[in-house]
Order: C-alpha cells, then sequence, then structure tokens
C-alpha cells in the first residue's frame, strides 16, 4: 500500500508546476495581479467591460458603468450658415480686370492730364462736344482736272477736330466756324498738277516745294497732310500726333475764348497724269473769323 500514495504525491506536485504553462495565462510580467472588484476597464471609447460582477446580476453590471455612452457619443458639429452659398462660390466667375488707361503720346505732350487735373480741383470737368453744322466749300474742278473741295470734306474734318480737342480736355469750335479755304485749294491744285508722276514733287510749304516743270508757286499755305486713302478725319488725327501741327493748328496752350475762332480747310482729290480721286491733299490753319 505504500507505493499508491508516492504516486499519487508524485502526479500532484507535477500537475501543481505545470498548470501555469498550459494556457492558465494570468497577467503579464508587466500587470499588477491584483484588481478591485469592481475595476472597469474601457476596451474602446463606446464600450466598457466591467469585471469582478456576477453574470447573473446584469442590472448590477449596468449600474456599474459610470459614464453614459451618449457623452462618449456625442461630436461637436459645425454651425452651417445656410444664408451664405459656400458650395458655389469658387465655380462663380472672376469679372475681368478693367481696362488700363491708354494716355498717347500726344496727349500727354499737349497737357491732357494737366488740364483735367485743374478742373478737378476746381469740382469742373472738361468741356462737352457741340452740334451744329459747318460752312460748305463750292466743290470746284482746277484747270487740270482736279477735284477740290467739298462740303463733306469739311463736316467729316470739324468732327474728327473737336472730338479730338474735347477728348483732350481742349474747348470746341462752334462748327460753323469751320470754313472753306480757296486760296490754300489754289496752292494744292498747283501742286496736284504737277506733271511728274511721282507724287511728293511740288509737295512742301512755300520757301522749299518746287515744282518738276518749274512752274512758279501759287496759293496759300497751311498745314500739310495728305496720301492715298486720306479723309477729312484722318487728316485731322494726322495734325493732332505731330508736335509741330498739333501747336499750330490746335494750339493747346490758347486759353481763350474759341468763339471768334475759325478753321480753316482745303482738299484735293486725285492729280496729274494719273493719281485717283482717293489721293488726296489737305490743309489747314488756325485763324480768326
Amino acid at each position: 500500500m505504500g507505493r499508491p500514495v508516492v504516486l499519487g504525491a508524485v502526479f500532484t506536485t507535477v500537475m501543481t508546476v505545470a498548470l501555469p504553462f498550459l494556457g492558465g495565462g494570468g497577467p503579464a510580467l508587466t500587470q499588477s495581479a491584483q484588481a478591485s472588484a469592481a475595476a472597469a476597464v474601457p476596451i474602446a471609447s463606446t464600450s466598457l467591460v466591467v469585471q469582478g460582477q456576477s453574470a447573473a446580476n446584469p442590472a448590477a453590471a449596468l449600474a456599474a458603468v459610470t459614464q453614459p455612452v451618449a457623452s462618449i457619443l456625442e461630436v461637436d458639429k459645425p454651425k452651417i450658415d445656410l444664408s451664405v452659398d459656400v458650395e458655389h462660390i469658387a465655380q462663380k466667375p472672376v469679372p475681368p480686370p478693367p481696362p488700363p488707361v491708354v494716355v498717347s503720346g500726344a496727349s500727354a505732350d499737349s497737357g491732357t492730364a494737366q488740364r483735367q487735373a485743374a478742373l478737378a480741383a476746381q469740382g469742373a470737368s472738361c468741356p462737352s462736344n457741340v452740334g451744329g453744322s459747318t460752312g460748305s466749300a463750292p466743290g470746284r474742278t482746277s484747270s487740270g482736272g482736279v477735284a477740290g473741295t467739298t462740303t463733306s470734306d469739311i463736316a467729316s474734318f470739324a468732327a474728327a477736330y473737336n472730338a479730338i480737342r474735347v477728348a483732350n480736355c481742349l474747348n470746341p469750335v462752334p462748327m460753323a466756324n469751320f470754313r472753306y479755304d480757296s486760296c490754300m485749294e489754289t496752292r494744292l491744285f498747283w501742286m496736284a498738277e504737277d506733271p511728274s508722276t511721282n507724287p511728293s514733287s511740288a509737295w512742301g510749304h512755300t520757301n522749299t516745294a518746287k515744282r518738276s516743270d518749274g512752274k512758279p508757286i501759287e496759293g496759300c499755305d497751311g498745314n500739310l497732310a495728305g496720301g492715298s486713302g486720306n479723309t477729312g478725319a484722318t487728316v485731322a488725327q494726322k495734325w493732332w500726333n505731330s508736335t509741330a501741327h498739333r501747336n499750330s493748328l490746335y494750339r493747346p496752350t490758347y486759353t481763350g475764348s474759341t468763339g471768334g475762332v475759325c478753321i480753316y480747310l482745303a482738299m484735293t482729290h486725285g492729280g496729274v497724269p494719273n493719281e485717283p480721286y482717293s489721293f488726296t491733299r489737305a490743309a489747314a490753319r488756325w485763324g480768326s473769323c
């Protein structure tokens, strides 16, 4: 009977030593082996596991949860102002930038900006344009068949001339003060009837102009412009763009009344021997009425 007792003791010893290594587990080496009977250990932000309560008493287990689930799940939401369209604001078209203000060289040289500033300082603005009718022209033809000044030439020139003046803060000239000048037209006829095929053969002012056939100069001098396709309007712009002609014909430094100022014009269309009607010569001058 002594052998069975010994074997039983040995078996008991082996089982006691082996159990901790067969999955019995227990706390890790870094954790305390003791735990409170009602300790609550969070598993995730939305649930809790309660230790130390009997599975047969679920009410007691539920009472051990000290943090309400609602407070865990509640999230602060940003307030949205429904009166503001934030979704489509990036889709709205961007307005184009305003066009840059372009000041021509002629306008800058003539003192346009200074005149505008001076009037603005006085609480005034630049003058407005005027209407009305210009003087007439007889529409004569030279002995060599060159067509002369027409009333429409004067009207076209006057409209462009005054538009340029007003755009540059200068007083317009009364439309009735734009007039035909027969003496300047005679000079243009003399040029146009030069027999040379070079259209600039007799071109120039009194002291420089010479005809190829030696015919003495005729008529009166003026500010000159011309060329193929030119009209009263285009020569008005050419004269404004030229400093010397602008000072002579537009007189931007003149501060008196334009009521007594007359602008005289003459034009010819075509020339000898084979210039077309569209090839024009023009002369103009500033004078008193």
